[in-house]
């Protein structure tokens, strides 16, 4: 038998069984700081069979929390040092709070959509006393560094995963502000994961030393990922687009700020946006427009606006040169629409589509991209979404007409569903749409 399946037998024998864990096949075959851990969760009268994370906090409260926390204003080094490169070896990267409080998720997408099943999400509680033994909350309890793999965990949820946590103390006065974990496969424990969090860890703790000196405070963080833009440019279902984000007269403020621009503002932040690596003045020109001969030169007056309102209303937005492009974070809601469609939250993107990009404009690149968000949106929920959320779907202006959707809409309700009349009459609708 291999060394999971060993683990889990012992698991059971220890845990399932309520056997003394002081036996000599568990002395033998567990680490004793999982064994004392397990004792401890047991002492706690937790059930490893229904153990769980506290329901997840309301989206104001967990705003709260990660606003006032210091490590909201190092989350661009995460995401430099671990966040970038976990994705490729299947992982994903957390951060809790001193409490054991999940704040912060990031990372491959269909490893957080499986870590849900264990309620490993943003806003949960993965104390120790809350989970019993697992990578961040016991790495809490022990304030040192720790890897947990799979059957190692008290809870059975949890058993699918391994994970590796550090903690991460106050430079000045060591006081434990919170913990890395590094989650997912094998990976998540091989011999090099623990000390690259330990270094992680440290770069993180110098970088708050620094910061100490001249006491910023952090800034609000994004609802997901350690990116952290503080501003948001909305193009969906509007003409115009607006910018979103906390005034620059009082960069901690976590009031949102809102700004709507000219058509032609909204698209060019757009295409920056969406091209992070930055355009040249003629690849711009070409997106906004194949029409017009001094596209150019009409292109550099129109960033001179743009720029010159961006200093009134925005000036922590700044847009480089040759080639033209973002040096701030600036997320879209466009974007945020794919991501969730990557991790599979289907109901959560149909509700965060507000309708197409800018469908005003007529600017070649915009179109690719109004294209890409819709085509995208349509094709994930025709292929993977459950019928509920494609009927939802199917009732909204941009599908209403779209027979495809609709039959797939039929073909996925149970055959004495009440809904399948509806169906059956807007396919009617279209079929005599098109035959008149």
């Amino acid at each position: 038998m291999g060394t999971f399946s060993r683990q889990e037998r012992l698991h059971e024998a220890a845990i399932g069984d309520r056997t003394d864990l002081r036996s000599g096949a568990v002395q033998a075959g567990v680490r004793r700081l999982v064994r004392e851990s397990w004792q401890r969760s047991l002492s706690l009268r937790l059930d490893p069979l229904t153990a769980q994370a506290a329901p997840t906090l309301a989206a104001d409260e967990l705003n709260r929390l990660r606003a006032r926390n210091p490590l909201a204003g190092v989350l661009p080094v995460i995401n430099t040092l671990l966040v970038r490169h976990a994705a490729e070896f299947g992982l994903i990267v957390a951060v809790a709070d001193e409490t054991g409080r999940l704040l912060w998720i990031d990372g491959d997408s269909s490893v957080r959509t499986r870590a849900e099943d264990m309620h490993f999400v943003v806003g949960a509680d993965w104390s120790e006393a809350r989970v019993g033994t697992s990578a961040p909350g016991t790495a809490l309890a022990l304030n040192h560094g720790i890897q947990i793999q799979r059957a190692e965990h008290f809870s059975q949820l949890a058993h699918p995963f391994s994970c590796t946590a550090v903690p991460i103390h106050d430079p000045v006065t060591g006081a434990v502000l919170g913990v890395i974990d590094i989650t997912g496969g094998d990976a998540a424990v091989a011999p090099q994961t623990l000390p690259l969090v330990e270094a992680a860890v440290a770069a993180l703790e110098a970088e708050l030393r620094i910061q100490s000196l001249s006491a910023p405070r952090p800034s609000p963080a994004r609802p997901s990922g350690f990116t952290a833009p503080g501003i948001l440019l909305t193009v969906l279902g509007t003409e115009h687009g607006a910018l979103h984000g906390a005034p620059s007269t009082d960069r901690h403020s976590t009031d949102r700020h809102s700004v709507g621009l000219s058509p032609r503002h909204a698209e060019i932040l757009l295409l920056l946006a969406w091209h992070r690596q930055g355009l040249s003045a003629d690849r711009l020109a070409s997106l906004l427009s194949d029409e017009q001969p001094h596209a150019v030169e009409n292109l550099r007056a129109e960033m001179v606006r743009l720029r010159r309102a961006l200093a009134v209303s925005h000036p922590q937005l700044r847009i480089g040169s040759r080639p033209y492009r973002l040096e701030t974070d600036v997320d879209t809601d466009a974007g945020r629409v794919l991501r969730l469609l990557g991790r599979g939250a289907h109901r959560m993107a149909l509700a965060a589509y507000r309708g197409t990009v800018l469908p005003g404009s007529a600017a070649p690149g915009v179109a690719e991209i109004r294209a890409e968000v819709s085509q995208r949106l349509r094709q994930t929920l025709l292929s993977d979404a459950s019928v509920e959320v494609l009927l939802d779907y199917a009732g909204t202006e941009e599908a209403a007409w779209d027979s495809e959707v609709w039959r797939a809409c039929l073909q996925l309700l149970p055959a004495r569903s009440p809904q399948r009349a509806a169906v059956v009459a807007s396919l009617a609708r279209i079929e005599a749409e098109l035959s008149a």
